[in-house]
């Protein structure tokens, strides 16, 4: 079953497109839905939710109607804001209990939820303090918590780790991975940062403009269209390199300091060059093409 269904949708504000023609199908599971700032993301988000509707144009969410069904679908999704959206004066147990029993949780079951995802997400202890007195990562992990108290059958993330620090970037990104692939919770993750979806996601769908440039599963898309391998040696790298060049393979160091070669004949070339230079291959396998380079690529493209 496809989570998302969207037919011809158009979005029109005064002075801009939002979303032109977008037909889209988004699959079961984790996936990351990117595009640079006004590509439309957020804007698919909130007709989703019934917070606004198309200009024209249908959409489905889990099979059904925002403007026919809102109550239904909120009780059956989850969404966690990219804004701040915390009522001044509340604990994070006020919060996140508010959250349950808007989707329709009797009193007991919200708060024995409210304390167990709390806890999920490492706020135990902070629990009763005022949400405006947390930092920027712990607001984000009560945001996070309300949006799962009800356990949604889908979870929509719009920029989930916008001003987190590295550590902070991680935690965030390991609840949404366990949700994803543990708690049997389907999840559409919202964001211009590539990395976040090559560590969580296994479909992509990338908007422009307001249009669908590309959707696939992550492992098709990241593999190299021409035949390219990752080596790592032990020994002399200089002579290796030299052996590459003087058989007509090129290549070039990586971020992580392997070696991407590119070789139309198999592995058998470069294992000839590592015999010749007399050094130990640690690693090699086909090289898969970063999800960033073809971001670039597309939207140059598109462009």
């Amino acid at each position: 079953m496809n989570v998302v269904e969207a037919s011809g949708v158009l979005k029109d504000y005064p002075r801009v497109r939002a979303l032109d023609g977008l037909n889209l199908k988004i699959p079961e599971g984790a996936v990351g839905l990117l595009g640079p700032n006004g590509a439309g993301k957020s804007t698919l988000i909130k007709i989703l939710l019934g917070f606004t509707r198309p200009t024209a144009g249908t959409v489905r969410i889990l099979g059904l109607d925002p403007d026919r069904a809102p109550l239904e679908i909120r009780r059956k999704i989850g969404y966690m804001p990219e804004v701040e959206s915390f009522i001044p004066g509340m604990s994070a147990v006020d919060y996140v209990y508010l959250a349950a029993r808007l989707s329709g949780l009797p009193h007991t079951d919200a708060m024995q939820r409210t304390h167990r995802v709390l806890n999920y997400v490492g706020l135990e202890e902070e629990r009763y303090r005022r949400v405006e007195t947390y930092s920027t990562g712990m607001r984000q992990k009560v945001k996070f918590a309300q949006s799962i108290v009800h356990h949604p059958t889908l979870l929509l993330l719009d920029e989930p780790t916008t001003g987190l620090d590295p550590r902070a970037r991680e935690e965030m990104l390991k609840l949404i991975r366990d949700i994803a692939h543990g708690k049997g919770i389907h999840v559409i993750l919202s964001t211009h940062i590539l990395p976040d979806v090559e560590a969580v996601c296994d479909h992509v769908v990338i908007l422009h403009r307001g249009r669908l440039v590309r959707q696939d599963a992550l492992e098709r898309l990241t593999s190299t269209e021409d035949a390219a391998y990752e080596v790592r040696v032990k020994g002399d790298r200089a002579r290796f390199l030299e052996r590459l060049d003087h058989a007509g393979l090129k290549s070039r160091e990586t971020e992580d300091e392997a070696l991407h070669v590119a070789c139309a004949d198999g592995t058998g070339p470069i294992l000839r060059a590592a015999v010749e230079a007399e050094v130990q291959v640690r690693t090699l396998v086909r090289a898969r093409s970063r999800l960033e380079d073809l971001f670039t690529k597309l939207l140059g493209e598109e462009l």
